[in-house]
C-alpha cells in the first residue's frame, strides 16, 4: 500500500520535508525530482489555436485567491472553451517579449489590441477597466499536470484580486501510460511540449514582471521527469519546476479562499489531479490569517488521481463492482492519513460550519450534470453548493450511463469520459472518511494560487493601492459565488 504524506507537511512518500521555496526557489528538503523555477526566455508558436479568455478573479481583502478559469470541457483536441463554448483564437505575429521599463501595452483578447475581457468573480462581465489598471504588471502562473496543461497571464486589481488577461487549458494526458512503464511516454511528451509551445509564444507576447511554472505528479514521478523539463526549456524555452506535494496542497489551498466564509471554522478541501489527490484539513481560530494555507492543520497527498486508477481499473465501462473496487483502493490509503475524525471537526457547535470543497474535473463535471448545463459555464459552476444526496444523485447517473452517453454530455465530453468515474470514486472515499451534508464546487485552483501569492509577495496591491473615484470601484468585485 504507498504511504501518504500526512501530518504537518512531511510526505512519506518521497522523503519531502516542508515546503519549496516560492518563485523559483526550494528549501534544502526539497526531494531529487524538484528543481529551481526561472523565467526564461519563452519561445514562439505560429500555429492556429483555441485560446480560453476567462474571468476577473476576485478574492475578499483578506485574503489572496481566486476562481479557476476553465475546465477544458468537451469534444475537440484543445479542450478549451470560453465559458464553455468554443471559438478560434486568431493570433498576431510573433513579436519579440519587451523588455522590462520597454512601456509595451499588453495586447487584446485576440492580440490586435483590443480591449481586455473583464468580469468579476463569478464571471458576470464588468462595463470596462479603470485605464490605470490597464498599466498594472503583468503575472503569469502555468501547471503542467498529468492530464493537463494550462496557463494564466493577469494583473492586479484591487487589493487582493486581479484581472485575467490572457488563459490556455489543453488536455495533454503527460501521465498516460506512467503507471505501467514508471516513464512519460513519446506521444505524451510531444503533446505536452505543443501545449507548451504555445504557452511559451503567449508569455513571449507580453511584458511579464514575475512568473513561476510548475510541473506537479506525472513528472515528479516518471523517472524521465527531468529529462523531459531539459528538452521543454531546450525546445520552448520555459523553465518548469517541480513542486513537492506540500506545495501543491498548499497551493490548491490559497486559489479556494474566498469560498471559505468568514464564519466557517472548519474545512476539508480536496483536489483530485490526473496522477495525485491533494486533501488539507482546515481549522480555523478567532485570528483568521489573510492566507487561509497558514491555517492547515494536517495534509496528504495520495498517490493516485483520475487517469492512474482509471487506467488501473479500466475507465470505459465501470460497473457498479469495479466502481467500488476503486473507492476500496482509495480509501485504503486514506486509512494511512493520520487526521482528526469528523467529529473534531464539526464538534457539537451547529454554527461551525463545517463542509467539504472540491477544486477538481471531477467536482466541476458532477455540477454541471446538476445544473444540467446545455454547454459548461463556470459562471454557474464556481461556488455552487451541493448537498450529499444531490452528489449521491450525480454519481448514480454517471455510473448508469455507459461510456458513450458520458461522452456526448456536453460537461464531460470524449477526453474525460473514460476519467469522471475514477474522479467520482476518489470523491465518495473522501465523502466516505469525511461525511459532510454538503460540498462547495470550487472551478479554480493552483494557478490562481501561484499567481495570488506571487502578487501579494511582490507587493503588487500596496503598489496599485489608491482611493476610489466618485465612489466607485475599478470595476472588480470580491469573492466567488454566495452560498
Amino acid at each position: 500500500m504507498p504511504r501518504t504524506g500526512q501530518g504537518r507537511g512531511y510526505d512519506t512518500a518521497h522523503g519531502q520535508n516542508r515546503g519549496a521555496g516560492r518563485h523559483g526557489t526550494s528549501s534544502a528538503g526539497t526531494s531529487r525530482g524538484e528543481r529551481r523555477e526561472g523565467r526564461g526566455t519563452p519561445g514562439s508558436s505560429d500555429r492556429r489555436t483555441q485560446d480560453k479568455l476567462a474571468s476577473s478573479h476576485g478574492i475578499p481583502g483578506q485574503g489572496h485567491s481566486g476562481p479557476r478559469m476553465e475546465q477544458g470541457r468537451g469534444p475537440g483536441e484543445m479542450g478549451d472553451s470560453v465559458d464553455g463554448g468554443w471559438r478560434p483564437l486568431l493570433r498576431s505575429d510573433v513579436t519579440r517579449r519587451p523588455q522590462p521599463g520597454g512601456g509595451h501595452r499588453p495586447a487584446g483578447r485576440d492580440g490586435h489590441g483590443r480591449g481586455q475581457d473583464e468580469r468579476d468573480a463569478g464571471g458576470q462581465r464588468q462595463r470596462g477597466a479603470d485605464p490605470g489598471q490597464q498599466d498594472a504588471p503583468l503575472y503569469a502562473a502555468l501547471d503542467l499536470g498529468t492530464n493537463n496543461c494550462r496557463l494564466l497571464i493577469a494583473q492586479p486589481t484591487r487589493p487582493g484580486q486581479f484581472r485575467v488577461v490572457d488563459a490556455f487549458s489543453r488536455i495533454v494526458r503527460l501521465g498516460e501510460g506512467l503507471a505501467a512503464t514508471g516513464r512519460l511516454s513519446d506521444e505524451a511528451m510531444e503533446r505536452s511540449v505543443e501545449a507548451l509551445r504555445i504557452c511559451a509564444g503567449k508569455l513571449r507576447n507580453r511584458q511579464i514582471r514575475m512568473s513561476r511554472l510548475i510541473a506537479t505528479e506525472a513528472a515528479r514521478a516518471a523517472e524521465n521527469g527531468e529529462a523531459f523539463l531539459e528538452r521543454v526549456a531546450s525546445e520552448t524555452g520555459l523553465t518548469l519546476e517541480i513542486i513537492n506535494r506540500e506545495t501543491e496542497a498548499r497551493l490548491a489551498v490559497s486559489g479556494c479562499s474566498s469560498l471559505v466564509g468568514r464564519d466557517t471554522k472548519s474545512v476539508v478541501l480536496f483536489d483530485i489531479g490526473g496522477g495525485s489527490s491533494e486533501i488539507a484539513v482546515i481549522r480555523i481560530g478567532d485570528n483568521r490569517s489573510s492566507r487561509l494555507a497558514n491555517h492547515i492543520t494536517h495534509w496528504t497527498s495520495l498517490p493516485v488521481g483520475v487517469v492512474t486508477l482509471s487506467e488501473r481499473h479500466g475507465g470505459r465501462d465501470v460497473t457498479p463492482e469495479r466502481f467500488e473496487a476503486m473507492v476500496v483502493e482509495v480509501a485504503g490509503m486514506l486509512a494511512h492519513f493520520d487526521s482528526p475524525p469528523v467529529e473534531a471537526l464539526t464538534g457539537d457547535d451547529p454554527q461551525s460550519g463545517f463542509h467539504l470543497i472540491g477544486t477538481s474535473g471531477t467536482v466541476t463535471t458532477l455540477a454541471g450534470v446538476h445544473l444540467d448545463l446545455p454547454r459548461y459555464d463556470r459562471r454557474r459552476v464556481d461556488g455552487v453548493w451541493l448537498t450529499d444526496d444531490e452528489v449521491s444523485a450525480m454519481q448514480a447517473r454517471l455510473l448508469s450511463w455507459d461510456f458513450a452517453a458520458r461522452a456526448a454530455n456536453p460537461c464531460i465530453g470524449p477526453d474525460r469520459a473514460d476519467l469522471v468515474l475514477a474522479g467520482c470514486a476518489i470523491l465518495e472515499a473522501i465523502r466516505r472518511r469525511w461525511p459532510s451534508t454538503r460540498m462547495r464546487v470550487a472551478d479554480r485552483g493552483l494557478r490562481e494560487g501561484l499567481l495570488t501569492d506571487m502578487m501579494a509577495d511582490d507587493g503588487a496591491w500596496r503598489r496599485s493601492r489608491r482611493p476610489f473615484r466618485n465612489g466607485r470601484d475599478d470595476g472588480t468585485t470580491t469573492g466567488g459565488a454566495k452560498p
